[in-house]
C-alpha cells in the first residue's frame, strides 16, 4: 500500500471544504429582505411618504475589505435599492455583512444628498 502524501490530504481536505460554501445568490437572497426593510424605513422617513416602495436595483456579494494571513474581514452584500413616492424618488447604498456580524444587521452606507 502506497503511503498517502500530506498535499493529497490538503488537496481532498480543501475539495471538501469549498463543497460546502454556500453559494452568493443564496447568501444574498438571505439579505435582502432586510436590506429592503432598512432602505424602506429610511426612505420612508427622507421623503416624508409613508406609501414609499422600493426596488432592488442592484446587489453584489463583496469579499472582505481587509484580508491577511492573521485577519479576516466579513464579507458583505451591497446593495442598491430605489425608494419612490409622493413624487420623489432616492437611491440608497445599503450594506449587509454576512451572517449578521454580532447582530449589527444591515445599514445605509451612503451620504443624505441623495434625493431628487
Amino acid at each position: 500500500m502506497k503511503p498517502i502524501s500530506l498535499s493529497a490530504i490538503s488537496l481532498a481536505a480543501a475539495a471538501a471544504l469549498a463543497g460546502c460554501a454556500t453559494p452568493p445568490g443564496q447568501v444574498l437572497d438571505s439579505m435582502e429582505p432586510q436590506a429592503i426593510q432598512t432602505a424602506l424605513q429610511r426612505g420612508r422617513f427622507d421623503l416624508q411618504c409613508p406609501s414609499a416602495e422600493p426596488t432592488v436595483l442592484s446587489r453584489e456579494l463583496r469579499p472582505p475589505a481587509i484580508q491577511t494571513f492573521r485577519f479576516s474581514g466579513v464579507p458583505h452584500g451591497m446593495f442598491t435599492i430605489g425608494v419612490s413616492g409622493c413624487g420623489k424618488q432616492m437611491t440608497f447604498q445599503i450594506a449587509c455583512p454576512e451572517d449578521g456580524y454580532g447582530g449589527a444587521g444591515c445599514f445605509s452606507a451612503d451620504g443624505l444628498e441623495n434625493i431628487r
